[in-house]
């Protein structure tokens, strides 16, 4: 892709994905209104209203200014990236939920060029709810393809695709290959995380309900067979009756032979009490952690390395994924013990300012020159002495 540009896209997307392309690169603006179902939109507007108001509000936390002395003001200011792309997956599901996951913050953040990827149809078309949520949220370029070739047609650009300064997205395990090994390559990226197959990790106590766990279970085990549910059971609960709902519910399932590869490389943890269940779970760091228990939110600062938290019985991970308003984009492998998930920050670089008077100056100045003295740095002594003599 790199030498080959949207030749090789064109390629390696009829190869991996049996699609013959003429193009691969849709500018939104050009790109006529998709017909929803009525009901189908309704739903996406609600979701793109809940992410852009958690979105939104984490500006307030992003500029500040310190005077830590007098006439030494320091500021942080957040700059918008110029160029993201956004991989929206759509391998054995179509997932537009994850265009508005992105594209509302990059929207927010005022990223100027916004390519969203994403695999093509057979006909090569883009599925109608992700251009949906795409012109929604304001992507300015769709890119129709997927696996490790789109990552890499945004990180070096092509003649049809913009070089992006940074990816973002969730992905298979070729997907999160190719971000990481091109995050460490001369086409000058960042990404946002390892964000690869799904995980939940269920912490669940006696009083849970069986049918509840069993569908949270699921609910991540249909994603895709490289995909891993764990439960942490606390205390005297009846695994059986989860185990049963388990076999019951993924036999009701259009995608249950997926889960059922997913459960095969699945466990139980049996913890003796909540304590030792959020240890568990900090070390194994799921991308969700679910937390269905008596006084759920009474733990909340037991939990050190978890993507995002479920607290309670009325809170499935389904919410979350979808439309309460935090972002799905998460870590998976165990990263969220160094990673958060995506947010308004994934989308800034933040730039230092200092000013300051000459009050401020003659203040701080002996301690600076001391110090380039100190490390044997006379040219940084001199931009400050000069000043004060």
């Amino acid at each position: 892709v790199r030498f080959s540009g949207d030749e090789a896209v064109i390629k390696y997307t009829k190869k991996f994905d049996g699609v013959e392309l003429d193009n691969i690169v849709e500018r939104v603006s050009d790109l006529p209104d998709p017909k929803l179902d009525p009901d189908v939109q309704a739903a996406f507007d609600v979701a793109f209203d809940n992410i852009y108001k958690f979105h939104l509000a984490q500006r307030k936390t992003q500029q500040l200014e310190v005077e830590t002395m007098p006439g030494v003001k320091c500021r942080r200011v957040a700059r918008s990236i110029d160029a993201v792309g956004l991989y929206v997956p759509g391998g054995t599901a179509v997932l537009p939920s994850t265009a508005l996951m992105l594209a509302v913050p990059a929207g927010i953040a005022g990223c100027e060029t916004i390519v969203l990827a994403t695999p093509p149809r057979s006909d090569g078309s883009i599925c109608p709810e992700v251009l949906y949520c795409a012109k929604k949220a304001g992507a300015t370029h769709i890119l129709k393809a997927g696996g490790a070739q789109a990552v890499a047609a945004m990180a070096w650009g092509t003649n049809s695709c913009p070089k992006v300064d940074k990816i973002l997205g969730p992905g298979n395990q070729y997907v999160t290959a190719a971000k990481m090994l091109l995050q460490n390559s001369e086409s000058m990226i960042s990404i946002d995380m390892p964000a690869g197959p799904s995980e939940v990790l269920v912490i669940a106590d006696r009083n849970a309900n069986a049918i509840h766990v069993a569908a949270d279970l699921l609910s991540q085990a249909e994603h895709g067979p490289d995909s891993q549910v764990v439960l942490v059971a606390v205390g005297s609960v009846d695994l059986e009756a989860i185990e049963e709902q388990v076999y019951k519910q993924c036999q009701e399932l259009p995608r249950g032979d997926i889960a059922s590869v997913a459960l095969g490389h699945s466990f139980i943890v049996v913890a003796r009490g909540m304590a030792e269940a959020c240890k568990f779970s900090n070390v194994y760091a799921p991308e969700h952690l679910i937390v269905n228990a008596e006084d759920a939110e009474a733990w909340l600062d037991h939990i050190k390395n978890a993507g995002s938290v479920f607290l309670g019985r009325w809170t499935p991970e389904s919410v979350g994924d979808y439309a309460s308003g935090t972002n799905h984009v998460l870590p998976t492998y165990g990263y969220a013990r160094m990673y958060g998930g995506v947010s308004l920050d994934s989308f800034v670089k933040y730039m230092t300012v200092q000013s300051l008077s000459r009050e401020g100056l003659g203040l701080i100045g002996p301690s600076v020159a001391m110090m380039a003295e100190v490390e044997g740095l006379d040219a940084h002594k001199r931009a400050v002495t000069l000043r004060l003599a």
